[in-house]
């Protein structure tokens, strides 16, 4: 398959899913929105991942090319694409499909945990999301769940924390893909935003059981291989 992902800064990239769709023999490609580069024919790729990124979405006036990142992912949704978001990536998607997107009640940056939706086990995504897990989260925006999706997760802190439409386009409040090696860097480029309050963690608490990385990355390998399988499945 042919896997074409956006990435919005240089310090959030794939992560853990970049080994894992390499080993996995798929062709991947790649626009660095912040370098400029120009976005793909959408008939040329069968999936789209699009990444986080610290920017807002309705933050064009700074980086104008948003707007034709919307347009984009509209159209790779319409297209019948498998598309999947992480964080800002997961607020894109949300905006493409017509929900809004707006400043949560709480910044949660650090490791807390979700509870899995019961409407999850109507989806592709039933086996691969736990009934609860402890996973990383950097965010401060949120977004309404939008219609026709199916919500897979809540927290404590954020009612919507995952969405998923015709088992196919999916969005991730959280973060999977995360690698101590990339939380570092995460935590090196955003540190003015750990701001002691109520779900943000110190860098410290953040960093201090590497473990906890494998047991998110072995959850975002499950999801791949379930979108995998519906993707290859619909261009039979």
């Amino acid at each position: 398959m042919n896997i074409h992902y956006l990435q919005h800064v240089p310090f959030e990239g794939l992560g853990s899913m970049k080994s894992l769709l390499e080993t996995g023999g798929h062709q991947l490609s790649s626009t660095h929105l912040y370098k400029g580069q120009p976005l793909p024919a959408v008939e040329k790729i069968d999936w789209l991942i699009v990444m986080g990124g610290p920017m807002g979405i309705q933050d064009e006036a700074e980086y104008p090319w948003l707007r034709q990142e919307k347009e984009f992912i509209q159209l790779a949704i319409a297209s019948g694409k498998t598309v999947l978001g992480i964080c800002l990536g997961a607020q894109l998607i949300a905006a493409a499909l017509g929900a809004k997107v707006y400043r949560n009640r709480h910044r949660e940056i650090g490791w807390f945990s979700i509870d899995r939706s019961p409407e999850t086990d109507t989806t592709i995504l039933s086996a691969a999301i736990p009934e609860q897990a402890e996973v990383f989260h950097w965010h401060g925006d949120t977004f309404d769940l939008p219609a026709g999706t199916k919500l897979l997760a809540s927290s404590s802190a954020c009612r919507y924390q995952g969405f998923i439409l015709d088992n196919r386009v999916v969005g991730l409040q959280f973060h999977l893909e995360t690698t101590p090696e990339s939380a570092q860097t995460l935590i090196h480029h955003c540190r003015d935003e750990l701001d002691d309050s109520r779900y943000v963690q110190s860098e410290k608490e953040m960093l201090s059981d590497p473990t906890k990385f494998s047991l998110i990355n072995k959850i975002m390998a499950n999801i791949l291989v379930c979108l995998e399988k519906q993707t290859l499945k619909s261009i039979e």
